[in-house]
């Protein structure tokens, strides 16, 4: 070689090794400044003024698709995020996250690399309007302790038409309300149809017209669109009170007034959390519950279809997530439509801000739960007949069931759909259907709970078995009533025997350990019960009944109350939403000294029962009770989200989270939607599509379940409601 030639070698090993420093040097200097990805991801950096933000979600969002698609992921403690396996789409990025607002949305494909500027709040207020509702429904005024009893007169309430009868009016009288507990659950009530806090209920919005006073714009609000009847609810505790009340809410917050508290960023796993958001339904559907799998086997329908309830309009909501479609199908009844529902179920008084006096609800089939069996079908609790039933299930007749508890009527039956064939089956239910749940056994029997229609309800079970065999429904089924042995003598007679008290029945699980069925009963306090059926029901059938600690003087302090949701974990122990208290219990049977017999009065074991309070702002001078209300709750007896077996969640309904507890630790961790605000959950299941692709093939599944998807942020009349995929990675930067 040259001299030359050796020198041109030379220089050019030397600009190579210093690109190389140079290289070296950047990455040194900003390691975060390109993040790895795939050719189906979008990550980058987020900074802020004072540089990289921890704890923010970064949004992709899509109208690419039939129906609108999003992805949302939390950024790391270096500001980094990966927005993992999008579909090929052109989306608008941006940033939200507490303490800011959101930044410019910025378009980008998959594939690349993409820093983002956080732009910080220019004030709190303009911060909190990014709070979940509960920080905003907190700043209402609650009467205090001293305040109670409290004596309200009731206005006469007006007769109307239910789906299954006219319900009849009601008297004006005086209701006497015995404590601050009381008064917050009946308040919470309102939490059972929609968000309290949200932007929607918390102001007036400016469609609903000029007031001389915001009194007077509460008062037109409660009587307003197809479901103002049903906002009747709020006059059970006064109806001058009430309304001053929330008009004072609203005229501190149009008056600039705030959470004093803002809610945390993410932390922890709480980073490693993904999103898959979409619409599905129709813009008035309101879609109760969700389900992709059976619970008992959640590798059924693996990277299947998933589906929703629609209890307005009486359809099969079905979303694709694979090509991000969404279609609709109604469910039929065995009696034609207009002998179902005889008539509107109230008339529109006042137009809607949204719908003007169209009544956007067609419910004769008023599905509610849904469940999926081992052969991919699904079933729904819904309407198939009228109300009246048949003699077979009326006193007089031959039904043993019928003899011991006669039962006149119900609005819900069953029905399924099965994907294969297309096809929708029903199966009449002499028991009123609300929430239904399958047994893992040889009968694949489906239980369900009478819905609190009258007291005490049943609980009511069909074999699916012989149904797939072309036995006569009636003779598949059967049914038991709530009542106690209270005289001891080992039978049940409801001559006799004293029945559950409460507001009925509300949600039932068949055991994971024994042949037992549990059921929920709200109120103040509720309770849980157990049924078995024995070998020969309804004769065999016995019941016990266990209340939440409430004014027990073996555990001075503890008031807790309202069950809602019931699950069971693989070890027995039941797990129960508390709405009106504000708590997640587990109640252990294991630890009871007593169980059964003439001192079983519902307070007889405390000893069962753990509490684990919910986290979030509080009501004002009330101590425990969270302005959070959680619809219900499930067990991931599976790991299906991959954080462990037997994790119980309950819904942050009034939060848009799920909330996923550490019973070790008493810790919550917050599944959260920031976008579109107002999630609103009622059921929730887990999914394993593929177990040997890790955190890819598994996830949670949940709805946004509020009548009014109108209100859910950006909404307005034309938004539909959502379908949400959780799923926890191992870090945030996972692809």
């Amino acid at each position: 070689m040259s001299s030359i030639n050796i020198r041109v070698w030379l220089a050019v090993c030397a600009g190579l090794l210093l690109v190389t420093l140079w290289r070296q040097s950047l990455h040194a200097q900003a390691p975060a400044g390109r993040v790895a990805i795939d050719n189906d991801d979008i990550g980058g950096v987020v900074t802020g003024a004072k540089g990289p933000e921890a704890g923010v979600w970064v949004i992709a969002e899509t109208a690419d698709f039939q129906t609108k698609f999003r992805k949302i992921v939390v950024t790391d403690d270096a500001g980094r995020y990966v927005l993992p396996d999008l579909p090929a789409a052109s989306y608008q990025i941006w940033v939200r996250g507490y303490g800011l607002v959101d930044s410019p949305k910025v378009q980008a494909r998959p594939g690349q690399n993409l820093n983002l500027k956080a732009v910080p709040a220019p004030d709190p207020h303009a911060a909190a309007q990014y709070y979940p509702a509960n920080y905003w429904y907190s700043l209402v005024k609650i009467p205090g302790k001293d305040q109670f009893p409290m004596k309200v007169p009731l206005a006469a309430r007006q007769a109307r038409m239910g789906v299954g009868g006219r319900v009849p009016a009601a008297p004006a009288r005086e209701r006497v309300i015995a404590s601050q507990e009381e008064w917050i659950d009946d308040m919470k009530g309102c939490l059972v149809c929609h968000q309290m806090g949200d932007k929607a209920t918390r102001e007036l919005p400016p469609g609903l017209g000029k007031f001389d006073s915001t009194f007077q714009g509460w008062e037109r609000r409660l009587r307003i669109g197809a479901e103002g009847g049903s906002m009747e609810a709020v006059n059970q505790l006064g109806h001058d009170p009430m309304i001053s009340l929330y008009a004072d809410w609203t005229d501190r917050i149009v008056k600039g007034e705030i959470p004093a508290q803002a809610p945390p960023r993410p932390q922890g796993a709480e980073r490693n959390l993904v999103l898959s958001v979409w619409d599905a339904g129709t813009p008035t559907t309101f879609m109760h519950d969700v389900i992709s799998t059976d619970k008992r086997n959640p590798s059924i329908n693996a990277n299947g279809k998933v589906y929703g309830a629609d209890y307005h309009n009486g359809l099969l909501v079905i979303l694709d997530p694979k090509t991000n479609t969404n279609e609709t199908i109604q469910i039929p009844t065995r009696e034609p439509r207009g002998v179902v529902r005889p008539g509107p179920m109230r008339p529109v008084q006042v137009p809607s801000v949204y719908w003007g006096e169209e009544d956007m609800r067609d419910d004769a089939a008023d599905p509610n739960a849904i469940m999926m069996d081992e052969k991919g079908r699904v079933w729904t609790t819904s309407t198939i007949r009228q109300f009246d039933n048949p003699p077979v299930c009326k006193a007089g007749s031959d039904n043993p069931f019928a003899k011991q508890y006669p039962i006149e009527g119900g609005t819900r039956h069953l029905s399924y759909y099965d994907p294969q064939t297309k096809v929708f089956k029903d199966v009449f239910t002499c028991f009123r259907t609300h929430h239904l749940m399958f047994a893992n056994d040889a009968d694949r029997t489906i239980y369900a709970d009478g819905g609190g229609l009258v007291i005490p309800s049943v609980i009511g079970w069909v074999n699916t078995r012989m149904i797939d065999e072309g036995v006569d429904e009636i003779k598949a089924q059967g049914w038991c009533a709530a009542y106690l042995d209270t005289n001891g003598d080992g039978k049940i007679d409801p001559r006799v025997d004293k029945p559950v008290l409460g507001g009925g029945v509300y949600s039932v699980q068949p055991s994971t350990v024994d042949d037992s069925i549990w059921g929920a009963v709200p109120g103040i306090p509720g309770s849980i019960i157990r049924m078995t059926k024995g070998k020969n029901p309804p004769e065999t059938c016995r019941f016990e009944n266990y209340e939440p600690p409430y004014d027990n003087p073996k555990v001075p302090g503890m008031r807790a109350y309202r069950p809602r949701g019931i699950d069971i974990d693989s070890n027995g122990v039941v797990w129960t939403s508390l709405a009106g208290s504000s708590q997640f219990a587990s109640f252990d049977r294991r630890k009871c000294k007593v169980l059964n017999g003439p001192t079983a009065t519902g307070q007889h074991c405390p000893e069962g029962w753990t509490l684990y309070p919910y986290p979030g702002p509080t009501f004002k001078g009330v101590g425990q009770t969270t302005a959070e209300w959680s619809y219900y709750n499930w067990v991931d007896k599976f790991d299906t989200f991959g954080v462990g077996k037997n994790t119980p969640l309950a819904n942050g309904t009034n939060s848009d989270q799920l909330m996923m507890l550490n019973p070790a630790t008493k810790q919550f961790t917050m599944l959260r939607v920031p976008y579109p605000m107002g999630f609103y959950q009622r059921g929730m299941d887990g999914r394993i599509d593929d177990p040997n692709t890790g955190w890819k093939g598994r996830g949670l599944w949940a709805s946004d379940g509020s009548r009014t998807p109108w209100h859910l942020e950006q909404g307005g009349k034309g938004q539909l409601s959502l379908i949400v995929h959780f799923q926890m990675r191992p870090n945030p930067l996972a692809k």
